[in-house]
């Protein structure tokens, strides 16, 4: 197995791992970003949601991942648009890893809560507070900058052939419409959990998936591979 091909396999792993881990980490924090957050320790939430923390750092480490084994890849066609996929892509996952300040603070509130050290109108405030601080870094980081890291990749395998045109080209357009969702969530035209917020940023996940197959069992295109 050629290095190129080993590559491929790593970055279509990376993409899977990163959806898997999103979703479990959505799933383990509603505890703590529903209303009653302050009782997520008093319910024995807080190991549940300390494992969605694990699964959203194990999502920075599979997006830093992918920009990193594929930029050799995409810098010999455009090396300035590759080097701002990379940059947009690290922003995405440092986004993320803000957010989980957020939820760690949501957290050790809820144990203070739970030991009475803390209570009254301060504390939901401050939880208020966190949960919108989490809200608007998920805004910016897998909605807006995942739009414009995907945009640009995208057209660089539209370009280069590395994968299948169509495959590129559906890339790009998912990378469309997950902005798009960005931005009508951070103007209040959606709601962050509606449905359409929901139809208009999936496509990009069904597009990582696809890629993710395509790279595990074709790999890059070997005509199109440069030294």
């Amino acid at each position: 197995m050629t290095q190129d091909r080993r590559n491929g396999i790593i970055i279509g792993i990376f993409y899977i791992v990163a959806a898997a881990s999103s979703i479990i980490a959505v799933v383990f924090y509603q505890s703590v970003l529903s209303e009653e957050w302050y009782m997520s320790a008093v319910n024995g939430f807080e190991t549940k949601v300390l494992i969605g923390v694990l699964n959203d750092l194990l999502l920075v480490v599979s997006a830093v991942g992918t920009a990193i084994i594929m930029f050799p890849y995409l810098r010999h066609w455009n090396e300035h648009i590759a080097l701002g996929y990379l940059c947009f892509r690290f922003m995405e996952a440092v986004f993320i890893a803000i957010g989980l300040v957020s939820i760690l603070g949501l957290v050790q509130l809820s144990m203070h809560y739970e030991a009475g050290s803390i209570a009254g109108e301060n504390l939901q405030a401050t939880g208020f507070m966190l949960q919108s601080f989490h809200r608007w870094t998920f805004v910016l980081g897998p909605n807006l900058m995942l739009g414009i890291n995907t945009m640009m990749y995208s057209y660089l395998l539209f370009r280069t052939g590395l994968v299948p045109k169509p495959l590129a080209i559906f890339g790009m357009v998912t990378a469309i419409m997950v902005f798009i969702s960005g931005v009508l969530d951070m103007f209040g035209i959606v709601e962050p959990a509606s449905a359409v917020k929901g139809l208009t940023a999936l496509p990009v996940g069904v597009y990582e998936m696809s890629l993710a197959v395509w790279l595990i069992v074709k790999g890059f295109r070997r005509g199109r591979l440069r030294n």
